[in-house]
């Protein structure tokens, strides 16, 4: 009597699959959120200064946009965290429309939703020069994106900025 050592075609394919979901990075995953991460622009122009008169941190910046085709969110309560635990909440009301963005710049200024734009208040860089991940949560906690970046695998041309979901 002879043994087939051979699995069916099924069984191969269920377990390549299997094996490939193991293999996916985090940041790839994708998070049932209207908002996520558009791009970001971890390295400020220039040389990096953290001063708050005359520093560049408000040129160190993160979009988030409104990826929904009907519905308006409002941020309050999101929560941007880098690797190291660094994190801001965003504390007040700034609804964002379908496929409106908002930056969220270091440094301090006056937010305006006219303008698209919210200050950390904090002069202090959030995201690493070399290397990060950007961490963007709902307000009762549950994961809205993720990503992380390296400056040698994600930022080809050297400026800075990388670029998310288009």
């Amino acid at each position: 009597m002879r043994i087939s050592r051979t699995l069916p075609v099924a069984a191969v394919v269920a377990a390549a699959g299997v094996l490939s979901l193991a293999a996916v990075p985090a940041q790839a995953a994708e998070y049932s959120s209207a908002l996520k991460v558009k791009g970001v622009q971890y390295d400020a122009p220039g040389r990096d200064s953290n001063k708050c008169s005359g520093g560049n941190t408000a040129a160190e910046y993160l979009t988030i946009k409104n990826y929904s085709k009907t519905a308006k969110v409002n941020l309050k309560g999101y929560v941007v965290k880098d690797a190291a635990g660094n994190k801001f909440t965003f504390t007040k009301s700034h609804t964002l429309e379908p496929g409106d963005y908002i930056k969220l710049r270091g440094g301090r200024g006056t937010d305006s939703d006219t303008k698209n734009v919210v200050y950390r208040q904090n002069c202090n860089f959030l995201w690493n020069n070399d290397k990060d991940t950007i961490y963007f949560y709902k307000p009762g906690g549950a994961r809205a994106d993720v990503h992380s970046y390296t400056k040698k695998a994600n930022d080809r041309d050297g400026n800075g900025y990388i670029n998310y979901h288009g």
